[in-house]
């Protein structure tokens, strides 16, 4: 690998798809079934347990397996079986458009599994654009699970791919995320194509955190954004 090839890392759910609409109720749904059932609870205390353990640990799954014993790839194949997903799934031709022309290697960096990621890859034809994959399988350190937004397992995704983590570029939907991202040394992109926000006028929807090198609402903005993430 080259030492200074730029490295694209791009999140997978409301960054390269609109999960909000295509997956993230049935998802929803299906965790909350999946912790009733594990752990013999009514659908308010399972929405609450989901919800704390989201807001906690930044994964739902850590918390279920750090607290209950859960098994990942249990938790992973039941909660994401989602049928119906591809006729969901809306791609853009303008999208990969924008992704082939992007310069340096490109990967998707998701806590989703990695049966559910390269499912909606190949739908929306996204796969062929990327040199690989890190799916939620991938983020093991020292035996445990850590996914974004841990910083030790992002500054050794960098290492893996043989960059220092100064030209990696994170893309991504999740403030938290680009912040750990950020702690390490890479570059971030805040992506808001599908946000909800309560008005245009929202302060928080216009505030640019310092950890963030650049907001952007669509894929093809990236190429406009290049001088600020490439260091020139």
């Amino acid at each position: 690998m080259i030492g200074g090839d730029l490295v694209w890392l791009f999140d997978l759910d409301d960054t390269l798809h609109d999960a909000h609409r295509s997956a993230m109720p049935q998802l929803r749904l299906a965790m909350g079934r999946y912790i009733e059932c594990e752990l013999g609870l009514d659908a308010a205390e399972s929405d609450a347990l989901r919800r704390r353990y989201w807001l906690r640990y930044g994964a739902t799954l850590l918390g279920l397996v750090r607290h209950h014993g859960v098994k990942p790839a249990h938790f992973l194949h039941q909660t994401h079986q989602l049928p119906g997903l591809e006729a969901r799934l809306r791609g853009h031709p303008h999208d990969i458009a924008a992704l082939a022309a992007l310069p340096g290697r490109r990967y998707v960096l998701t806590n989703a599994p990695r049966a559910y990621a390269l499912r909606v890859l190949r739908t929306l034809g996204l796969l062929p654009l990327f040199d690989g994959v890190f799916t939620i399988e991938d983020m093991r350190m020292f035996g445990q699970l850590r996914p974004k937004p841990d910083a030790r397992m992002l500054r050794h995704i960098a290492a893996r791919l043989g960059v220092p983590p100064a030209r990696c570029v994170l893309v991504e939907d999740t403030l938290a995320h680009q912040k750990a991202a950020r702690r390490i040394g890479m570059k971030t992109v805040w992506f808001r194509r599908w946000v909800r926000v309560r008005s245009p006028q929202d302060p928080r929807s216009m505030r640019l955190p310092a950890y963030v090198d650049c907001k952007v609402h669509s894929l093809r903005g990236l190429h406009l954004r290049l001088p600020l993430v490439n260091g020139a």
